[in-house]
C-alpha cells in the first residue's frame, strides 16, 4: 500500500503550540553545538547586499532560534550591517503561527527575538517541504537544517511488524533506502540551485554512526522497539486493528554515513557535476538531556518523575504518526488511544528506568557550492 507524501503531510508534522520546542531539548542543544561550524562557514561565504539563510524543516523555530540570534549578533558586532533575510521552510502543516510569534518575542525567550532585537532582519516562511526548491537560483548565502531530513518525500511501503524501517524486514528497508537516496539527491540538486556560489549548506541528519547506533539506540532499550511494542500490545488488546498498527509506519530513513557522502564523493554524480562539494563529514552523539538530570538527580528524583520528562519530548514529534494511523475515529477517541500508548511507555519507564534515553545521533555535513 502506498502513501504518498501529499496524503500524509500531517502525519508529518511536529505537536504545535510550542510543545514540540518546549519539550525536545536534547535537539536544540544538538544545534547550539553546530554554531562554531556556521561561524566558520560565514567568514568565507562571498559577501552579497542581503545575507540571506534558511532554516530547514524548522517546526516552531524554537530550537534553533538562540543559535541564529548568536549568528546575527555575531555579524552585528563585526559592523556589518547587511538586511538579513531568514526564511524557514516546513510544510503547509507547521504551526508557523508560534513560529512568527517567537521572532517577534510575543511568544518564548525574548532573549532571542532577534527579528525585535535587531535592526534589518528579515524573517519569513514557506509551508512547502525541502525536497523542493524554495528559493529563486543563486540567491542563499547559508542554508542550515536539523533533524529533519530524514524524512522522506513518501512512503514507499507499510511495514508490516515494526513502526520504523530501523525494524523493518530487509525487503522493507531496501524499498526506504531507494526512496531515501533519490530523495537525497533531490535534496541536494535543489540546495545546489538555491545556493549562491561560494554559499554553504551545514545539516545534522539523522543516521547511523560507524557503530550503528541511531536516536534511541545507542545501547540499552531501543525506543522503535518500545514503540512497536506498546503499539502492538493496543493491537492485541483489541484498542486498535491490525490496519492500524500497520498504519503506524513513520517516514523516515536513517542513512548510513556512507548513503550521506556517496553522492558527494562521486565525482561522476548529478550532485558533484551541479557544483557541490563536501567539506567535511562527522557524527556526533548527544546524551540524552532528561536522562543526564535524572542521573545527576537520582537521590531527589523518582523513575516515574523521569519517566514523565522523557516520553514527552517523544511525544512532541512522533504523536500524529500514531494518531493519524487510526481510521474514523472521533477526536476524544483517538486522544484517548494515544494518551493510553505513551501511558505505556511512562509505567514501563517508571517501573525500571534503566536503559531508557533518547540520546541523539547526528551526522553533521558541511557542503559548499563551488
Amino acid at each position: 500500500m502506498n502513501n504518498n507524501y501529499l496524503n500524509t503531510q500531517s502525519s508529518l508534522s511536529m505537536k504545535g503550540e510550542g510543545y514540540y520546542s518546549a519539550k525536545t531539548a536534547g535537539a536544540k542543544i544538538a544545534i547550539d553545538k553546530t554554531q562554531k561550524l556556521i561561524e566558520d562557514a560565514i567568514k568565507t561565504i562571498p559577501k552579497r547586499d542581503i545575507f540571506r539563510f534558511a532554516d530547514f524543516g524548522s517546526a516552531d523555530g524554537g530550537t534553533s532560534q538562540e543559535m541564529w540570534n548568536n549568528i546575527i549578533k555575531l555579524i552585528r558586532g563585526k559592523g556589518d550591517e547587511r538586511q538579513i533575510e531568514i526564511l524557514y521552510t516546513d510544510l503547509a502543516s507547521n504551526d508557523f503561527s508560534t513560529l512568527f510569534k517567537t521572532m517577534q518575542g510575543i511568544y518564548g525567550d525574548t532573549d532571542f527575538a532577534f527579528q525585535k532585537n535587531f535592526s534589518n532582519i528579515f524573517v519569513h516562511g514557506t509551508g512547502t517541504g525541502f525536497h523542493e526548491q524554495l528559493m529563486a537560483n543563486n540567491s542563499l548565502s547559508l542554508g542550515f537544517s536539523a533533524t529533519a531530513m530524514h524524512y522522506v518525500s513518501e512512503r514507499p511501503c507499510l511495514i508490516e511488524n515494526h513502526v520504523h524501517m530501523t525494524g523493518a524486514n530487509e525487503e522493507e528497508k531496501q524499498l526506504f533506502k531507494n526512496q531515501a537516496h533519490k530523495d537525497w539527491e533531490t535534496i541536494l540538486l535543489k540546495r545546489s540551485n538555491e545556493l549562491i556560489k561560494g554559499g554553504r549548506f551545514i545539516c545534522i541528519n539523522f543516521g547511523i554512526d560507524e557503530q550503528g547506533r541511531y536516536l534511541g539506540d545507542t545501547g540499552g532499550s531501543a525506543m522503535f522497539n518500545n514503540f512497536t511494542k506498546n503499539w502492538k500490545h493496543l493491537q492485541d488488546q483489541g484498542i486498535i486493528t491490525k490496519q492500524e498498527f500497520i498504519n503506524a509506519t513513520f517516514t523516515q530513513h536513517y542513512r548510513t554515513v556512507e548513503e550521506f557522502r556517496k553522492p558527494l564523493e562521486d565525482k561522476d554524480s548529478v550532485i558533484s557535476k551541479s557544483g557541490l562539494r563536501l567539506r567535511s563529514c562527522e557524527t556526533m552523539i548527544t546524551d540524552c538531556p532528561y536522562k543526564i538530570h535524572y542521573l545527576n538527580n537520582k537521590d531527589n528524583m523518582s523513575s516515574e518523575e523521569y519517566a514523565k520528562t522523557l516520553i514527552p519530548t517523544m511525544r512532541s514529534w512522533s504523536e500524529t504518526v500514531f494518531k493519524n494511523a487510526l481510521i474514523d475515529r472521533s477526536e476524544t477517541e483517538a486522544n484517548q488511544i494515544v494518551d493510553k500508548f505513551y501511558n505505556l511507555y511512562i509505567d514501563e519507564v517508571s517501573k525500571n528506568p534503566e536503559g531508557h534515553a533518547m540520546d541523539y545521533v547526528h551526522v553533521i555535513m558541511d557542503i559548499e557550492k563551488i
